[in-house]
């Protein structure tokens, strides 16, 4: 199969869809991805952001007004003649609403070469993500309707066997039911009230015509839109909405180095992940002592090698690499690990650590499998320690205490980042994040440094014991804490308690089942 060159035309009209970077094609985020200039709607920024750290143009100028459709083509036709790779990236139906056609038939006249990456459409990833057909057998028509239209004749859209997908009509349910219903449509018929369909922040509400203005209104759901009216409406199998932490606004204090894998974790249980940098690993800022450690691990000058932190694994793999060497300078050598990302980071370079914890992942339940030193059994009584600078002595003095002699050297170096933006640092101190996620003690440290402490309604989650007592210490209440201190497992605790929470919300009859909706609710009653 002959693959394409990705923005093999120059220009490529990218349609975003309902915004969800997931829900792009393979080719519309291939070409994102690939361009040196992306022009895009307001609304789809972040996105682009997302996917492409080169240019990124907003559609609008100095003044915050939108460009006229003349000025976007001649920011994309200079683009070309500077020999740049344009992707100009429009948000929600372009298609259906007839901007694209605009924008192509303008290009078309500039004689601009290019290519169209459609997307998925925004109505039929809202009709999907709340589980109905648009015509399932129930219906042998499907009618698309702005109601920003003027005048729309509600009275030509009475016949039971055609749904109605009504655009920009989420805040005018009222006026739109009534006159349905005076159409002649059954107050019987199924309705839905989508916002923000197909994305993480998807809000939806379920009722009949007569009564869903009062359905409406307990949902307290303000902004656009879209209803879908008929009778394939009422059979839908709910499945996105109903996902554990749907909707939660989850902050993640994470390391310059970590992973992206908490992230992805979070969003597929339906939370929207929210990353602040709150350190970064750098080398040791006299290298020396590093140098000798790994000179002594080729000579045998050592008998065990504890590793305590999967950067303390990148470490010494960094170092090996500078120095021409690879795992096999560990051969002969025992090592020990703390953590399963530990474990699975040593996994990596073909090494299978001969001691771990079997319980919690700490040093002092290492301490408690680490056989002390024999000089009948062991020839050297040396063990190597790779750490961060900031680490406790705990282990240095337990295993010095069995009798061993610890090179205790500093591999790495964690430095604070700066503090997060304003904005930010607000929605952390009064509630605006339903839940934070510390994957470690330096993680909480830095946290409070930089941003100050969380709010009590946000839920606390940490991966393991020492980190948990580390937030305890910080003032903050622990919620979630995982059998085993892996991400996977983090993700999984945080996911089946927002799931008890809802059950618990379903039982008392509350609306609001996040800790942020909770807290504003209550503040609506004391007002």
């Amino acid at each position: 199969m002959i693959t394409r060159p990705a923005a093999a035309v120059g220009v490529s009209f990218v349609v975003a869809g309902p915004g969800d970077p997931e829900l792009l094609t393979v080719r519309a985020h291939r070409l994102l991805a690939n361009a040196d200039l992306v022009l895009a709607d307001p609304e789809v920024v972040d996105l682009a952001q997302q996917i492409n750290s080169n240019e990124i143009l907003v559609g609008i100028d100095a003044n915050g007004i939108e460009l006229s459709l003349a000025a976007r083509t001649k920011v994309i036709s200079d683009a070309r003649k500077a020999n740049k790779v344009v992707a100009r990236l429009l948000s929600g139906d372009p298609v259906l609403d007839g901007r694209l056609a605009l924008e192509t038939a303008a290009a078309a006249k500039s004689g601009i070469i290019f290519e169209v990456a459609a997307g998925v459409t925004s109505l039929a990833a809202a009709a999907a993500h709340v589980g109905v057909s648009l015509t399932g057998g129930k219906t042998r028509e499907v009618r698309v309707i702005d109601a920003d239209v003027p005048a729309v004749d509600w009275a030509s859209h009475s016949d039971a066997l055609v749904t109605l997908v009504i655009q920009n009509a989420a805040d005018r349910i009222g006026e739109i039911t009534k006159a349905l219903i005076k159409a002649g449509r059954d107050p019987q018929t199924p309705v839905a009230i989508v916002r923000d369909g197909g994305t993480v922040e998807q809000r939806s509400v379920h009722s009949t015509l007569d009564a869903m203005p009062n359905a409406a209104k307990l949902a307290k759901h303000v902004g656009n839109g879209i209803v879908i009216v008929g009778e394939t409406v009422g059979d839908r199998t709910a499945w996105f909405e109903t996902r554990p932490l749907h909707g939660w606004r989850v902050l993640v204090p994470k390391t310059k180095d970590s992973s992206d894998e908490l992230q992805d974790m979070l969003i597929s249980f339906g939370a929207v992940p929210f990353e602040v940098p709150t350190m970064s690993v750098e080398p040791p800022r006299t290298p020396q002592q590093m140098e000798r450690a790994i000179h002594g691990l080729v000579s045998g000058r050592f008998e065990w090698v504890a590793f305590t932190s999967v950067n303390a694994v990148r470490a010494i793999r960094e170092r090996f690499a500078d120095n021409g060497l690879d795992a096999r300078s560990l051969s002969g050598i025992r090592i020990a690990a703390i953590g399963q990302d530990t474990v699975e980071a040593l996994n990596a370079m073909g090494i299978r650590p001969d001691l771990t914890p079997e319980g919690e992942q700490t040093t002092a339940a290492l301490l408690e499998e680490w056989p002390a030193y024999d000089d009948l059994v062991d020839p050297i009584n040396r063990v190597f320690l790779p750490r961060a600078d900031i680490a406790t002595d705990t282990l240095v003095a337990g295993l010095t205490e069995l009798g061993w002699e610890v090179e205790d050297v500093t591999a790495y170096r964690t430095v604070r980042a700066t503090p997060p933006p304003a904005e930010t640092r607000e929605a952390i101190k009064t509630g605006g994040f339903d839940a934070v996620v510390f994957t470690s003690s330096s993680t909480v440290r830095n946290l409070v440094g930089i941003a100050g402490k969380p709010h009590p309604s946000s839920i606390i989650a940490c991966i393991g014991p020492a980190t948990a007592k580390t937030a305890q210490e910080h003032g903050l209440r622990v919620d979630v804490l995982p059998e085993s201190a892996v991400i996977d497992a983090l993700a999984h605790a945080l996911a089946a308690h927002g799931a008890a929470l809802r059950e618990e919300a379903a039982a008392t009859g509350s609306v609001g089942w996040r800790p942020s909706r909770k807290r504003a609710a209550a503040r609506r009653r004391a007002t």
